[in-house]
């Protein structure tokens, strides 16, 4: 029998995890996905932007089988987010933007995530509190319609939840009105349309229409996994703390703590993403030969657009070093460093010399 990847050295593990990057990378540059994606984008213009947590259960693309590349993820500590964040600001807003000068609306999806098997299984950045989680994702909604405008003509902010045990998608709707992906059956496919309708009457008729594929899509997932036996893991065993953006090949459960370089104070987090780590080795969930800290920046061009990137990674490297070294000395003696960027265009990971 196989040994787990949490089980073996910290050598091999390392190597399993940019390998697993490398894999990433040919899948989305391969000429299927591509042509995938373009047909997409063509039937379904409505920009998709979502706010999510790190956690690696959390992989919206898979849950609603929609092509790599279509929508834009904004993963941190907890799922934790303020759109009043100067440079998480900044990005959501061109990330709009954008669309607009092509003449397509946004989808916001702020989603929340938690486990109705085992309470523990859900999001520890908010302590497994399903519903501390959903009144943040709440307060990002509100923020998000000072922000764009509260008719949600151009950008509408969807607070969703993740069911991480069975993989469905919660809309939250007008007051306390849901739509629960995972109680409808495979059948019910053909009236999703009128259900979000009902739910969101809001919601222009354009974003409604680009929603329902991931919906149906959510749908075929979940049907496909009732009744089949899954792992599903309640203990932390992380072993990599990433700091930066360009870790969308990083969907392995329980496995990396992703620090967005969005708020003010990246010092908490990185100290917290290391709390956990100390823990898990002293606990013997993860062997105690060292981490893996992962600094990424993407770019989208050569020359001065790649350089800014080496220097941001560079610098978040130095810093979460720092952090780690003052809150764990022992851990910072087992750390393994990789800096690097990404090449945005093909999701290529392009590691740096330190």
């Amino acid at each position: 029998m196989p040994i787990p990847l949490h089980d073996r050295p910290i050598g091999e593990r390392i190597e399993a995890l940019l390998a697993l990057s490398r894999q990433h990378a040919d899948t989305y540059c391969s000429p299927s996905a591509s042509l995938a994606r373009e047909r997409y984008l063509a039937r379904h213009p409505t920009r998709l932007l979502v706010l999510k947590c790190m956690d690696g259960r959390i992989h919206i693309p898979h849950a609603t089988r929609t092509p790599l590349g279509i929508i834009t993820p904004f993963r941190n500590l907890g799922g934790i987010f303020d759109l009043g964040w100067p440079y998480l600001g900044e990005l959501v807003t061109e990330a709009v933007a954008e669309g607009i000068r092509a003449g397509h609306g946004s989808l916001m999806m702020i989603t929340y995530h938690f486990s109705r098997g085992e309470r523990r299984r859900g999001c520890a950045g908010f302590g497994c509190d399903a519903d501390a989680a959903l009144a943040h994702a709440r307060e990002i909604r509100a923020q998000a319609e000072r922000l764009f405008g509260t008719d949600h003509q151009h950008v509408y902010p969807l607070v969703c939840g993740f069911e991480t045990d069975s993989d469905a998608l919660i809309l939250h709707g007008e007051g306390e009105a849901t739509l629960d992906i995972g109680t409808l059956d495979a059948g019910d496919g053909e009236d999703l349309g009128h259900r979000v309708a009902t739910l969101c009457p809001d919601m222009p008729a354009d974003i409604r229409r680009d929603l329902l594929p991931l919906l149906e899509g959510n749908l075929a997932h979940t049907a496909s996994l009732r009744g089949v036996a899954r792992q599903l893991d309640i203990e932390h065993r992380e072993w990599v703390i990433c700091v930066g953006r360009g870790f969308d090949f990083l969907h392995l459960p329980n496995t990396a703590l992703i620090i967005g370089p969005y708020g003010p104070s990246l010092a908490e987090p990185i100290g917290t993403a290391a709390d956990i780590i100390d823990a898990n080795m002293a606990a013997g969930r993860i062997p105690d030969d060292g981490l893996m800290l992962l600094a990424s920046t993407p770019y989208q061009a050569v020359g001065v657009d790649r350089a800014r990137a080496e220097l941001k990674s560079r610098f978040l490297a130095d810093f979460a070093s720092r952090v780690i070294q003052e809150r764990h000395p022992w851990l910072a003696e087992r750390m393994h460093r990789h800096t690097a960027v990404v090449h945005w265009p093909t999701r290529r990971l392009e590691t740096l010399a330190d």
